[in-house]
């Protein structure tokens, strides 16, 4: 290169920027915590791991899995497998994606009509409004009251008001934990498919919750049930699955990436299915130490612990970046989630880890307060 040359080149510094859209550049990327060394209680992780021995069957079969091939009839019998665990109606579909975050984005692409509005409760998830954005896809949220329940009055004037096309329901919800009134669910669900929306469930904390819309799922063509087995136990692989009427399910397929499920990821999602009462053993105790760490929370002076039926607590403190920071120093991390939204004021959002972590956790906090 010429003298001239890379002083052309260098009058121009990040010229590309012009070619990256305006909101983008105003985004911040979704933020994932250093836990290097720590206690890592922030990401609402299984925090069971297989035994030996089912970590060296697991080996071997990954092993044998033919690297140099895509994806192929194996990811049907991971779908069947799965439809039959979820105990899937009749004339449902099922398709799978990386993670439930994928099938996030391919609703929103299958949906991006001209002028189209999503709508969820939040504080909520944070990829609904993410991915709505991404599609160039107006989002409206709708606050939850003050004990992070669904507003029902507010929801469906908000549904009669924008139309939106897709309404996100997560049951339970992040990062509240809250698995809010079937009844007021169910009222939600028929305003919007009466004013012809569909309805994404996000069940992702599914193995900790006492109840699911599987059971009434069969009752409406509008909507479509979401899960992920992160939380099921197997955060590292990325596997989601959205069930739905066929004929639906068929349109959001279209804008699948090809190949999207690892041979791995199927094997491994295969695999658990197979020990699926190791891991329904392991929510089970997941859910008495949430129990546990509920009632130590609730009786620390000062901190408000919501009830939750998620893999996580949310408490309120009186300061809770004060707590958290402390906590970290002591090798804590948790998620501190008060400037999220005005309603998480003062909230930490504690996962549920092992009897020893969650011991750690709470003589941490009780020193950080």
């Amino acid at each position: 290169m010429s003298a001239n040359q890379h002083s052309d080149a260098a009058a121009k510094p990040l010229a590309w920027r012009q070619h990256i859209r305006q909101d983008v550049q105003s985004m911040h990327a979704y933020a994932i915590q250093d836990a290097t060394g720590m206690v890592k209680l922030d990401a609402m992780e299984n925090p069971f791991g297989l035994s030996a021995e089912l970590q060296t069957e697991l080996g071997q079969r990954l092993g044998a899995v033919a690297l140099n091939r895509y994806p192929g009839e194996r990811v049907n019998t991971l779908r069947h497998a799965l439809a039959k665990y979820a105990q899937m109606p009749e004339g449902f579909d099922i398709m799978l994606g990386n993670g439930s975050d994928e099938l996030i984005t391919l609703v929103s692409m299958a949906c991006d009509v001209p002028g189209t509005t999503f709508l969820a409760p939040v504080p909520g998830f944070v990829m609904y409004a993410m991915s709505a954005q991404l599609q160039g896809i107006q989002f409206q949220g709708v606050p939850l009251t003050a004990n992070f329940e669904l507003d029902e009055a507010a929801m469906l004037a908000a549904i009669a008001q924008h139309k939106p096309a897709v309404v996100y329901l997560a049951y339970p919800n992040n990062p509240t934990g809250t698995l809010w009134n079937a009844d007021v669910i169910e009222r939600i669900v028929v305003a919007q498919g009466q004013q012809g929306g569909l309805v994404v469930m996000d069940e992702a904390y599914q193995p900790f919750a006492s109840q699911t819309y599987m059971d009434r799922i069969a009752q409406h063509g509008h909507v479509l049930l979401m899960r992920t087995l992160s939380k099921f136990g197997l955060a590292g692989v990325r596997l989601g699955y959205m069930v739905g009427p066929k004929a639906l399910i068929a349109e959001i397929d279209k804008v699948r990436p090809p190949y999207n499920i690892s041979v791995l990821n199927c094997e491994c999602a295969l695999f658990a299915l197979e020990h699926a009462d190791v891991f329904a053993e392991q929510a089970a105790q997941i859910r008495q130490e949430r129990q546990k760490l509920t009632d130590a929370l609730a009786a620390l002076p000062g901190v408000h612990v919501f009830p939750s039926q998620a893999n996580m607590l949310l408490v309120r403190m009186p300061d809770a970046t004060k707590c958290f920071e402390g906590m970290k120093t002591k090798g804590i991390l948790v998620k501190n989630v008060s400037k999220m939204h005005t309603l998480l004021h003062n909230c930490l959002r504690l996962t549920v880890g092992t009897p020893a972590e969650n011991a750690q956790m709470l003589a941490a906090l009780k020193e950080s307060l």
